[in-house]
Formats: structure tokens, sequence, C-alpha cells
């Protein structure tokens, strides 16, 4: 796997797990997310397929260009203010190494 794939890979699977987790607390799911965050997620995932800025950006809260329909870029904004706290809880290291990444991305952009 390129480190392109990888990093779309990564970034997928930290958009998925916010909603997981913004799901399980809000609409009280197990295991399955409910069909409104089922449909976000593989929108999300399909976003994520066919940026073409993934290789000089960290995340789409970083990106200059926002791809998503204005009704998804809501939804998602939603769930990552909601889901952001939780994810230390629940995946420490994955939300201390989004929070670095994009740290080190806003350090990139001062400098230019």
């Amino acid at each position: 796997m390129t480190s392109l794939q990888t990093k779309r890979e990564r970034e997928k699977q930290i958009v998925a797990g916010m909603i997981r987790l913004y799901c399980r607390k809000k609409h009280h799911t197990r295991g399955a997310l409910c069909p409104d965050c089922a449909a976000l997620a593989d929108y999300a995932a399909q976003r994520s397929d066919h940026c073409p800025f993934m290789e000089t950006k960290t995340f789409c809260s970083n990106c200059k260009v926002h791809c998503y329909r204005p009704e998804m870029r809501e939804k998602i904004r939603e769930v990552m203010r909601f889901a952001g706290p939780w994810m230390l809880l629940y995946h420490p290291m994955m939300a201390i190494r989004h929070l670095m990444e994009t740290k080190r991305e806003q350090g990139r952009e001062d400098l230019s």
C-alpha cells in the first residue's frame, strides 16, 4: 500500500470512528449505524476516495476546497464537534495522532 493509500485509509478510519461514536451516544445504537449515520459514513468515505488534494492536506477541515454538499458538511461538523472530545477517551491513540497531524499541518500553513 502506498503512503497516499495509507493516508486515505487512516482519514477514513478516523471519520468512521467518530461517526460510530456519535451514533452510539446520540442515537443509542449498538453495532450497526442508524441509516442517517450510515449514509454520512458512506458519503465521507466516498469523498476521501476521490479527493484530489490528499497528498498535500492532512484532513478535510484543513482543506481550502470543501467538496461536501452543504447539508452533509453541516452533519459532519456536528459529528466532529460532539465526537472529538470523546475520541480521547474511546480512541486515545487515534485522537492524539489526529491532533498532532492537524497541528503539524497548521504549522506548515503558517510558514507559507
